[in-house]
């Protein structure tokens, strides 16, 4: 187990693992991600209350579920290189921040044009909302704060504390609409208790949740990729890669 976790902090052996698994990896998530928003868009019912707006939510729910998940990722391997000073939990972390931040602006953007039909207006400064939009300045504050540092290792430092600490935020998304008066509805998808959405709506929405993570696993690899070859430029394995034309 020791040797495996090791072997992730080489950055030969992390760039050729990547590029095995996004070689099946990336045809089966475009594959899924059309399968996925053709079922929700074409063959599901409308909904009783929203009629057919509430589609949206295909798109919406699953940025929001993975733009959540995407900040324990950063701030786990910003655990890992403040602990075991693992310099490709580094390059995670900063892999991740970017894809965060849009997964959180693309559900910020979604749920307005989802509240203009449902509430009457765009935006509200809803605890849901509000929670969410901070999430998104976390993420923009990981890349500044990497940017701000010329030295790259008090960086990494520094984006990793900012991750850890807002990790404060995700239990207040999670809760705000059980916490506070919401016009947010609460969550569709349980673990307990019964699921207050209909399976034919479901299935669909479950199949587009699982489509985005594996997108988001995608743009992981293919950011660290990036960042690994910039940052081994200089080392023998990347002249010797990039003299072969391989890229993966």
């Amino acid at each position: 187990m020791w040797s495996l976790f090791h072997k992730f902090g080489s950055p030969p052996w992390l760039y050729r693992l990547s590029g095995s698994i996004l070689r099946w990896l990336l045809p089966i998530t475009v594959i899924a991600l059309v399968v996925g928003a053709v079922w929700g868009v074409l063959f599901t019912p409308p909904d009783f209350r929203q009629g057919n707006s509430y589609r949206i939510i295909y798109i919406h729910v699953p940025a929001a579920v993975v733009a959540l998940a995407g900040y324990y990722v950063m701030a786990i391997a910003g655990a890992v290189s403040l602990i075991w000073r693992m310099k490709m939990a580094d390059v995670a972390m900063r892999a991740c921040a970017p894809i965060g931040a849009a997964l959180t602006f693309v559900a910020l953007v979604t749920g307005s044009i989802w509240g203009k039909p449902t509430w009457g207006t765009w935006w509200v400064w809803d605890a849901r909302i509000t929670s969410m939009l901070i999430l998104f300045f976390l993420y923009l504050g990981v890349i500044a704060l990497y940017e701000a540092y010329e030295n790259k290792e008090l960086a990494a430092k520094a984006c990793a504390v900012l991750s850890l600490v807002g990790t404060v935020n995700i239990p207040i998304i999670y809760k705000s609409v059980d916490w506070w008066y919401s016009l947010h509805q609460p969550a569709s998808i349980k673990f307990t208790g019964d699921t207050t959405i209909d399976p034919s709506m479901l299935y669909p929405l479950l199949f587009m949740i699982i489509s985005f993570y594996a997108l988001f696993t995608c743009a992981l690899l293919l950011n660290m990729r990036a960042e690994i070859l910039q940052r081994e430029q200089r080392t023998a394995w990347v002249r010797r890669l990039a003299g072969s034309g391989e890229r993966d």
